[in-house]
């Protein structure tokens, strides 16, 4: 019995000293997650955390994504090793590139394999892996197909086939009795976001991508300019004068409000309106975006989102497991099932319980293949400026510039300097 007593305590012991070693390499890691999937991104985090034995902090970012250059760039600037997962938009590689650690002996091979080439190549620079695609967006548009089909009206190919079929749903809904609903809603702030709008009408209508590939800045054109006159014309024709100070979520709150016809936005939109309880359920449709004119091809603006590691984390190796697991086809897939968020993990394209919670999942990977980038490769460190400055003067121009071709021109000339700008 002695012998026995011995053997409990001696197996007691052990134990305690096995739990006490696990608690002892327990550790807590920060990251960063967005502000419009963080319940997502919290979900996933806890989830390894669970497995993994370790703690996660998130912190949520700005509504506003521009609001987080600075925060990361005090980061960066104090070497703080406060933050250990960053969230990393596509347009930011570059810029942050050098505050980054190098995943490649972080993560195996074949898990980046997993991921469609084109979006782990963009995050491949100066010989180093330096972040992970989290998911992959395009802007996309959503609409109402209950009041298309009761106005025997078919998904319109053409700005110009959006324009006419917006004004006349928005009208006969009106005359019917719903006073407060718009033919089209988007994101008009002057942000950002604005630079992807305008790209996709310009880019869609033959008019470029501000700056070509071989550093030529090409927005003087007549087609941009065309692209930017019609959209300053849907201003209190089909959008409302609000949509001026409209983000993504002040449009999607309309939208899903019933109170608009069409609305451009990011894939999410799908998983938030379709959502159990939503006023839309059953009713949206999804289709790639409208062209300046038939037979040209459509250019959603891509942007993926990635994560990185801080390269002034402590602890870089829990740091790097916890963003396997964020990127993996795992957590990708319960954010596209539960956010609509479209994958970057490519087998998750043909699995049947991601189909069934997005079935337009197959049109939007190829409206990536169409999908434009904004020039921040060719840009580099200099993109946020000529961002700043074409949003600037896209955003007086839909505000009622009188004369478009010669704002157009002075942007043209502001661009050629921030292009050569040093910091």
């Amino acid at each position: 019995m002695a012998r026995y007593k011995l053997g409990l305590l001696a197996g007691a012991a052990a134990l305690m000293a096995s739990i006490s070693a696990v608690s002892a390499r327990a550790e807590t890691v920060s990251m960063f997650c967005s502000a419009t999937d963080y319940e997502l991104c919290e979900k996933g985090a806890a989830k390894w955390s669970k497995t993994s034995g370790h703690e996660v902090k998130i912190n949520r970012m700005p509504q506003n994504l521009d609001d987080a250059i600075p925060i990361y760039q005090q980061l960066f600037a104090a070497n703080s090793a406060d933050v250990d997962v960053l969230y990393i938009d596509v347009i930011w590689l570059g810029m942050f590139k050098d505050h980054l650690a190098d995943l490649a002996p972080l993560v195996p091979e074949d898990e980046v394999k997993a991921h469609f080439a084109s979006a782990t190549d963009a995050a491949r620079l100066e010989d180093k892996l330096v972040a992970m695609p989290f998911y992959i967006d395009t802007g996309l548009m959503f609409y109402r197909k209950d009041l298309l089909e009761k106005y025997g009206k078919q998904p319109p190919k053409t700005w110009d086939e959006l324009t006419a079929t917006a004004k006349e749903v928005q009208d006969a809904e009106r005359a019917a009795g719903s006073p407060d609903i718009w033919g089209y809603v988007w994101q008009g702030r002057s942000y950002e976001g604005l630079t992807c709008d305008a790209l996709e009408w310009i880019a869609s209508s033959g008019g470029g991508t501000i700056i070509s590939n071989d550093g030529e800045v090409s927005i003087n054109n007549p087609k941009a300019v065309e692209a930017l006159t019609r959209a300053r014309d849907w201003i209190g024709t089909i959008s409302p004068q609000g949509v001026l100070n409209y983000d993504e979520e002040a449009s999607r709150a309309i939208f899903e409000s019933g109170n608009a016809v069409f609305h451009r936005n990011w894939p999410y939109v799908w998983g938030t309106s379709q959502a159990e309880g939503a006023g839309l359920v059953g009713k949206v449709g999804v289709m790639a975006l409208p062209v300046g004119a038939a037979g040209e091809g459509s250019s959603g603006s891509l942007g993926t989102a990635y994560l990185g590691v801080s390269k002034y984390s402590k602890k870089q190796d829990i740091a790097a497991d916890l963003l396997r697991y964020m990127v993996g086809l795992e957590d990708q897939k319960m954010r596209a099932i539960e956010g609509g968020y479209n994958p970057t993990v490519a087998a998750l394209y043909e699995d049947k319980d991601v189909l069934a919670k997005i079935p337009f999942l197959e049109m939007a990977k190829a409206a990536f293949e169409e999908s434009v980038a904004r020039p921040s490769a060719v840009t580099g460190k200099n993109y946020n400026r000529v961002s700043r400055t074409f949003y600037r003067a896209v955003h007086e121009i839909i505000s009622g510039a009188d004369d478009v071709a010669g704002t157009v021109e002075q942007m043209a000339r502001r661009i050629e300097r921030d292009v050569k700008a040093s910091d």
